[in-house]
């Protein structure tokens, strides 16, 4: 079958319009989604000050400048009708020889049963304390008191009588709802990396990020860089 000149204009035309379109529908979405990258990293920042600031009953400097990686998640939905479950999403910086690295995007959910109503938001902060809890975050998926240890961590005067299993723990975990600050020991959560968002900031998996070389504060993007900037505000090697 042969085409006129102008039905194959027209075929290029047409063409060449759904390329545009696709390529402004990825850029859309990739934007949409570095936004809500930023602002995770913005609330994420706002949680660990506000915790931070309340001296008397915040994470202890020790156990802080022990962590090889700082976790927070912040308003994390859980919500039961009989069949419970928490779901919500954060950022994760380990320690590098630079400072603070760039922050890793990550879900949190879980499921519980029993006989239970209502719905809260609640922070939860995580410190992980060793390289085989940091390991333990880089897999698909890492459920929480598994294979490595997690604990209530101490909160403000607490930490000089806390107990050496509390200490050995591979992770530290924290929670914060309704005002209140204390250590709780997050088990059955289960941590997997939201690596739409990493490839939409970095064009990296949450494992590079975390485990590659590690950029300045000034090669991260700019709005990304207050997660890492307050955890250096509160704790430098």
């Amino acid at each position: 079958m042969k085409y006129s000149l102008r039905q194959r204009l027209i075929g290029v035309f047409s063409v060449c319009v759904l390329l545009v379109i696709s390529t402004s529908l990825v850029s859309a979405q990739k934007k949409s989604r570095t936004q809500d990258a930023e602002r995770h990293a913005r609330e994420a920042a706002e949680v660990f000050t506000e915790i931070m600031n309340v001296r008397e009953h915040a994470i202890p400097k020790e156990l802080l400048d022990k962590a090889e990686a700082i976790a927070v998640f912040p308003d994390v939905i859980k919500a039961a009708f009989i069949i419970g479950g928490k779901g919500g999403q954060g950022l994760i910086s380990r320690r590098t020889a630079k400072g603070w690295s760039a922050p890793a995007f990550f879900n949190i959910g879980g499921g519980s049963f029993g006989a239970q109503i209502g719905a809260t938001k609640t922070d939860y902060v995580l410190l992980i304390m060793n390289q085989e809890g940091l390991k333990g975050l880089l897999e698909d998926k890492f459920e929480l008191g598994g294979e490595i240890g997690i604990a209530a961590g101490p909160v403000g005067r607490e930490a000089a009588a806390s107990t050496t299993t509390t200490l050995n723990a591979g992770i530290l975990s924290y929670s914060r709802s309704k005002g209140a600050f204390i250590g709780a020991a997050l088990k059955g959560a289960v941590i997997s990396p939201d690596n739409h968002l990493n490839e939409a900031v970095y064009n990296m998996k949450a494992s590079e990020v975390l485990t590659g070389n590690a950029m300045t504060l000034t090669q991260m993007p700019a709005g990304v860089r207050i997660f890492p900037r307050t955890l250096a505000r509160y704790s430098v090697r």
